[in-house]
């Protein structure tokens, strides 16, 4: 299974992300630390590196799930071409997609998470709330089926809703 996260930076993804992992004991790929691997190669942060990291996430999950792993990727997924990018890459390993996308339904929180962090990724800068901000404006609607998890609930509680709508059949 393909399980592809969705969510605005310091929502609370990574967290979920984690927590599945573990769960599902499965890996977690995320196109942050992708990102900043190819800067600190020397790689101009002009170039489409965003754009880049997504494919090199997309190539690792492909990878694992040939080998019969589930993935969880860890990613922003704010626009439809990217989302679009995970529906192709299951339909050509034949693979179940689920989306989940998760929320902070508190402003407040939300910022203060962004302003405290500090996640250790050499050479990548944690976004501003002006830059989530502008993010947000840029997040297209939903086609996709998709669960929604609001990261002020407990993490234990997100889990179990999370794991429950995996086990459920598509559709």
């Amino acid at each position: 299974m393909l399980i592809a996260l969705a969510g605005l930076p310091g929502s609370g993804k990574s967290a979920v992300a984690e927590d599945l992992a573990r769960a599902l004991r499965c890996a977690v790929l995320s196109v942050d630390p992708a990102e900043a691997a190819m800067w600190r190669a020397g790689v101009s942060q002009s170039e489409p590196t965003g754009l880049a990291a997504y494919l090199v996430v997309e190539a690792l999950a492909a990878e694992q799930i040939s080998l019969g792993h589930d993935v969880v990727v860890d990613v922003v997924n704010a626009v439809e071409e990217a989302r679009a990018q995970w529906r192709d890459l299951a339909r050509w390993l034949n693979t179940e997609l689920r989306f989940i996308e998760v929320r902070c339904s508190d402003p407040g929180e939300h910022r203060g998470r962004l302003e405290r962090r500090s996640r250790g990724i050499a050479g990548f800068r944690e976004p501003t709330w002006a830059d989530v901000q502008r993010r947000r404006e840029e997040f297209a609607p939903w086609a996709d089926d998709k669960l929604t998890l609001d990261s002020m609930d407990p993490r234990e509680s997100n889990l179990r809703v999370a794991l429950e709508y995996l086990d459920r059949p598509a559709g």
